[in-house]
């Protein structure tokens, strides 16, 4: 069985890059992206995510990893 990677499509490519983002702003405190995605981190803290430092590490390693799975897995 060979795998066949397919290239991503757009809102794939688009939800990694926006993790890859907002993970680069949280981990790396980047004070002027702090404030502009704040209304973001409430979001999240109304759903009960509070978006510190380990969620933003986390979104840094999703991102790839949703490239990945585009790339592999066909229609996504």
């Amino acid at each position: 069985m060979r795998l066949r990677p397919n290239p991503p499509r757009l809102i794939t490519v688009a939800i990694a890059v926006a993790l890859g983002v907002v993970g680069l702003v949280f981990a790396l405190p980047f004070e002027p992206g702090v404030t502009l995605l704040q209304p973001l981190a409430t979001a999240l803290g109304s759903i009960g995510l509070d978006l510190d430092r380990e969620l933003a590490f986390l979104f840094l390693l999703a991102s790839p990893s949703v490239l990945v799975v585009g790339s592999l897995l066909p229609g996504i």
